[in-house]
């Protein structure tokens, strides 16, 4: 019916409609047209809402309509809904509609990017004359619409990566080039950017609030946030260029110029958590200001200078000599009585976005410790809560206390070199049971994301995985994982299938073959059913749990420095053998088994995917690269109140656990900038 309307429409007639429903859902769309020199101007349009989940929704089509017959009904859409309207775009473009059988549900436009982006260029590492050369390998998202009447949670996020495979095919097609990089921009003012960062695109900064003008670039006022999505991973290299830190700063108030100094002055770092022998009290006077100066490198994450000011309160709470590190705790040792509900407000709901400080810290950290073939880590760390109120909590396994147990559990990704490691990423994992109607209410009042679908921990710790690669501000040869992840063959083969070594724990009870057994179907006897499978055959020895493999006395152990504890050297023994894994039933692949055995006894195990000739001190270098994110807990639990929060929502869980990786990466860097080991 759209085609008709369209075929109407080019001939002159003023007027078609669109009739149809969704799952159920009734939708009237109709439009009038005039049309002047063959371009549409003055429509209405009258639409009645289509509500459904995106499942219900249909199967959607993705078309490109630029210089069809469809490309009218793209700019009617586009001038009448996006808040930037139309305008004639002169240069390379394409234009999308997607559909729901033959009814527009969304439109999105690309054209060429943008000439001077400091904050892209920044994450880019390109210098002019590279820019010069390589941006046409780059375009921009310059609309996105879904019509108003169209709400149907996750719409957003799975139209952005659907559209990313189509504009990266069709535009080499057009225009013969081939993409690297997407990019785009998102007024905060409207607009959180949470369906680009679902859909894995990544903040690099802010604009300067600068546009293109007749006269040259001129400035506007008007600040958004800028997104990328890289679509060649190896992009750097192909360039020849390496990221470089981008930092825009606000305006300083003589408020905030006040509060420093007030900080300064009341430094209180927690005693075991800086070795101050040796330190001369000027040098003390300098650890305060550097912690000033740390924060205000993540201004540009807060829309005011007052929750900056908030901020960094918390951050010195979490640093300094407070028992229980929470916010009641931290605004009773600096703010006083009357400033608790603002901090808590600071926490959970006023404005600001600490997705902006951790790309800021990871790029901060990238400068300090990454370096070729360093491991990306992850793990998960479990909280035990009381109540049922808080967000994510239930009945689950706790690794915290070893057994079921009310709690929540968070999902980490870290970044391990020789020069150091970090925290890099968080997020919350969310029972199932959290997105049935009965939790509703409590969803919304822990300020759950709308679009937030159910993920399991490996889901999420594969997409954090994908998003540190993809980002290119850790180049790691390595990823490394505990065993509720390596436990589980599908996610192991996922990580295999990113082209990366892994080094991923496994549960003692694991099953392996020492050698490879034949499989086959067996003969048939005439017997009942005949065998349609295949299976290990008769007499083939059986596959044995890996800690039965431990205790076999003829194996040779390695001893082996993982690293240099507060106490000493941290030593174990290790050996590596070559099995194959146990899979359904049948063996799977070839892999090597890494025993740990530390100096108390305790026995740990691990798959790698490396081949068979892979030197024995590349594997050794990798355990010494896999503990160091439980070295990241113990300490965030032992000196930064990592457990100590009693936020209930998803903001303020996960804006607590960015502070905590901050205050690791402010310890890191007074580190190198004072060539000492100051956490004990």
């Amino acid at each position: 019916m759209i085609l008709i309307g369209l075929k109407y429409l080019i001939q002159g007639c003023n007027s078609y409609a669109l009739l149809g429903s969704v799952k159920g859902k009734e939708l009237n769309m109709c439009v009038s047209n005039h049309a002047v020199d063959g371009e549409e101007i003055g429509t209405s349009i009258e639409t009645t809402p289509v509500e459904c989940s995106l499942s219900d929704l249909g199967e959607i089509r993705l078309e490109m309509v630029s210089g069809s017959s469809l490309e009218p009904l793209w700019n009617i859409l586009v001038r009448k809904y996006h808040y930037l309207g139309h305008q004639r775009i002169f240069g390379r473009r394409l234009k999308y509609l997607a559909f729901v059988d033959r009814r527009p549900i969304a439109a999105l436009g690309w054209k060429t990017a943008s000439i001077r982006l400091e904050a892209r260029d920044c994450f880019i590492g390109w210098s002019d004359e590279q820019r010069k050369k390589y941006l046409k390998h780059v375009v921009n998202n310059n609309r996105f619409l879904i019509p108003e009447w169209i709400r149907v949670p996750n719409l957003a996020s799975h139209l952005l990566a659907s559209s990313v495979n189509a504009v990266t095919r069709d535009w080499q097609q057009r225009y013969g080039q081939r993409l690297f990089l997407l990019e785009t921009f998102v007024n905060p003012v409207y607009f959180k950017g949470s369906s680009y960062r679902a859909a894995n695109w990544i903040y690099v900064g802010n604009t300067k609030g600068y546009g293109l003008g007749r006269a040259g670039y001129e400035y506007h006022g008007l600040i958004k946030e800028v997104y990328v999505y890289v679509v060649e991973r190896d992009f750097r290299k192909i360039l020849g260029c390496r990221q470089r830190p981008f930092f825009w700063k606000c305006p300083i108030s003589q408020k905030k110029e006040k509060a420093d100094s007030m900080i300064i002055q009341r430094a209180d770092y927690d005693p075991d958590l800086i070795d101050w022998e040796g330190l001369s009290p000027d040098m003390i006077e300098k650890l305060a200001e550097e912690l000033v100066e740390f924060h205000d490198e993540f201004r540009d994450a807060f829309c005011r200078v007052e929750q900056s000011i908030l901020g960094q309160y918390y951050l010195q709470g979490l640093l300094g000599e407070i028992r229980r590190k929470n916010v009641e705790a931290i605004a009773l040792q600096y703010l006083g009585a009357s400033r608790v509900r603002a901090l808590q407000k600071f926490m959970t709901n006023y404005r600001w976005d600490d997705a902006v400080m951790l790309v800021k810290a990871n790029t901060m950290l990238s400068y300090l410790i990454a370096e070729e073939n360093g491991m990306i880590t992850l793990d998960g760390s479990d909280i035990p809560k009381k109540g049922n109120e808080s967000v994510g909590v239930s009945r689950q396994y706790c690794g915290n206390t070893g057994k079921t147990d009310n709690c929540q559990a968070g999902v980490f990704v870290g970044y391990t070199s020789t020069k150091g490691y970090g925290l890099i990423d968080r997020e919350l994992y969310m029972p199932e049971q959290w997105f049935s109607e009965k939790y509703q209410e409590r969803r919304e009042k822990c300020q759950v994301p709308e679009g937030l679908r159910f993920k399991t921990k490996n889901q999420i710790g594969l997409e954090l995985i994908r998003k540190a690669l993809d980002e290119g501000l850790f180049p790691a040869g390595w990823v490394g994982f505990d065993a509720g992840f390596g436990s589980d063959s599908k996610f192991r083969d996922a990580v295999d299938s990113l082209q990366v070594k892994y080094l991923g724990d496994i549960r003692s009870n694991t099953l392996v073959w020492l050698n490879r057994p034949q499989v086959g179907i067996p003969t048939y006897s005439g017997k009942g059913r005949p065998p349609e499978k295949e299976r290990v055959l008769e007499g083939e020895p059986p596959p044995i749990h890996v800690s039965d493999i431990a205790s076999n006395p003829e194996l040779e152990w390695d001893t082996t420095i993982l690293a240099q504890g507060a106490q000493g050297p941290v030593i174990a023994e290790l050996c590596f053998l070559r099995v194959v894994e146990h899979r359904d039933g049948l063996p799977g692949k070839d892999l090597w088994l890494v025993m740990r055995r530390d100096v108390d006894g305790k026995l740990r195990f691990a798959f790698s995917n490396e081949p068979e000739d892979i030197p024995k001190e590349e594997m050794k270098r990798a355990v010494t690269m896999r503990w160091p994110i439980e070295q990241c807990f113990e300490d965030g639990k032992k000196y930064l109140g990592m457990d100590h929060y009693e936020h209930r929502s998803w903001p303020g869980w996960h804006r607590h656990m960015t502070y905590v990786i901050l205050a690791m990466l402010f310890l890191l860097r007074l580190r190198f900038k004072f060539k000492k080991k100051f956490l004990r």
